[in-house]
Parts: C-alpha cells; structure tokens; sequence
C-alpha cells in the first residue's frame, strides 16, 4: 500500500480504538494527545515492514499502533520535561490539563502500548516484545542524555549522534522490524531493516534540528528556533563550536527572540544551515545502499523507497 492508504488505514483503526475509561479526565488527555496528528511514521513503518516480507498491513496493525502509543507516551513526558507550550500547533498535554494528570496520562500511554503488543497472535509475539522492551529502554537513555547534555559545556559529535540514536532513531528501528517479525522474516532480514530505519531516522533528526532553526513555524508546528533559545546542545551548535570557539559566548550575549536571530545569521554565515542538509542526505544514501541489498535478498522495498522519500523531502 501507499503511504496514504497506510495512513489512513492507521488513522481508521485509531478512532476505532479509541481510548476510554474512568475517570475521563485520564483518558481524554490520552485521547487528545493521539488525535493531534502527525505523520504517523512509526506504525506506517511498521505496517510496511509487514508487506515488504510477504504479510499483509492488517495483520500488524495491533503492532503498528503500539509504536504510536509509546512514540506519544514519549512526547507527553518530553514536554513536560522540555517545558513546551505547544505540540504540533496546539497546547501540549500538561498545558491544557495539569502536569500530574500528563504525567498519568503518558504513564497509561505506555501500559497501553503494551497491551496492544500483547493482543497480537502472530508467531512473532515475543521477539518484538523483546525489542520492544529494548527499545523503550533506549528511548529513556536517550532522553536522559539530552536533559544531560545541557548542564555541560562540552558535548562530542560522536555524543549527540548517539544520543539522537536512542532518542529517535531506535524507535524507527523497532516500528520497521517489528513489522517484519510480525511476517515471520529472517533474522538477518530483521536486521536490515532495522538498520534502514536507522539510518532514515538519523536522517530525520537531523532534518528535525534543521527545521527547528531554519524551518517555516507555521508549516512545523514550533516555535521558531525554540533549541536555539533553550541553547541546546545541538548538531548545529556542536558544529558552530568546532568552528568557532566564542559560540558559547555570543550565545550568552542574546535572550529569547534575539538570540534565535542572531543565531541564525551566524549559523547562515558558516554555511551549517548547508552542511545539515549534506548530512542528513549522507544518511540517506547509507539508507539506499541498505534497501539495495535487501532487494537482492527478496524483500519488496517499493514501500520503503516511498517512505524514505518523503522522509528526505519533508519541509514539517
């Protein structure tokens, strides 16, 4: 299928499956923060996984949902962590509610991912609750690493990239192979797929880090350089430092607005709004020499080619 068929087919069974219970005021924050949209990556990812290895998109589509409950478990807790106004143009869970029910509400999200890894009967059940477990493990990591990150002066190139692993591209990783598990794949058919998903999720932070400073507000959802304010330690600002040493120091001079401009025209100078851009191209290319081998192997990778294209091409 398409990635709008797969989309919709997600979006249907997602309203379908509504979450409901007592007392609403947890369940409608989980309701709320499900409906928000977004490009339903992760369960598409999934159901394509699923079809390149023989199965149907259906069939994983228990599966596939739980990739997007977990991926908003996350999001709920990040942004009170991050102290965010705003998800996706709207207010985030802990703004429009209170932070303890978004607390509560993300907590529920997570015990319902799993629950709906469990209602799968395919053959493949355990070895993605494995990965599963694995994953949300790393996903924590990862966001423990970045919380870090911004009480040090220094962080490594090598640091952040595995910290954007953790933090986005595993969960990529899982959503795809766990497709494949759920067709019953070869191991090392898993294992490439895996590795594409993390090759095009890298991808995809990395193009995250650039729309957050060069990308258009209105079309992504965010405040416009919102890392740049919170002076978080990004690929962009890891680079500006290798490049010149006084970006902490001309940093520190700008607040709030004024930072983000300032920023930007000395980000623009260097030529890193460019050299993002190449880099995540570079982990494009890492994505299409690893479809061009799974294709060799037998795998369908139509869908793959389809995703990965509108991964690199996204302008929110």
């Amino acid at each position: 299928m398409s990635i709008a068929k797969l989309h919709n087919l997600y979006v249907d069974y997602l309203h379908q499956n509504a979450f409901s219970g007592a007392p609403n005021n947890l369940y409608e924050p989980m309701r709320y923060i499900m409906e928000l949209g977004g490009k339903r990556i992760r369960p598409i990812l999934c159901m394509t996984g699923a079809e390149a290895c023989g199965s149907e998109a259906e069939h994983a589509i228990e599966v596939a949902h739980a990739m997007e409950v977990f991926h908003n478990f996350s999001l709920v807790h990040d942004d009170i962590m991050d102290r965010a106004d705003q998800r996706r143009g709207l207010p985030t869970v802990h703004k429009k509610w209170n932070e303890p029910t978004a607390i509560l509400a993300g907590d529920n999200l997570l015990v319902k991912a799993y629950e709906s890894i469990l209602a799968f009967q395919g053959e493949g059940k355990d070895a993605i609750l494995r990965l599963f477990s694995r994953t949300a493990a790393q996903v924590c990591e990862g966001q423990q690493d970045d919380m870090d990150f911004a009480e040090r002066n220094e962080v490594s190139e090598a640091e952040y990239l595995q910290m954007i692993q953790n933090k986005t591209a595993v969960l990529l990783g899982c959503s795809l192979a766990s497709g494949a598990l759920v067709a019953n794949a070869e191991d090392k058919i898993v294992q490439g797929l895996y590795d594409f998903a993390i090759a095009i999720g890298m991808s995809f932070q990395m193009m995250d880090d650039y729309l957050d400073a060069f990308g258009d507000a209105s079309k992504t959802g965010k405040v416009s350089g919102g890392d740049i304010m919170e002076g978080k330690k990004t690929w962009l600002y890891i680079k500006s430092c290798e490049i010149n040493a006084e970006t902490p120091s001309w940093f520190a001079q700008y607040e709030h607005e004024q930072r983000v401009i300032a920023v930007k025209s000395q980000w623009i100078n260097m030529g890193l709004d460019q050299l993002i851009l190449q880099k995540a191209r570079e982990y494009n290319q890492e994505g299409l020499r690893i479809l061009s081998a799974l294709a060799e192997q037998g795998v369908k990778t139509d869908g793959l080619t389809e995703i990965l294209d509108f991964l690199s091409g996204r302008s929110h």
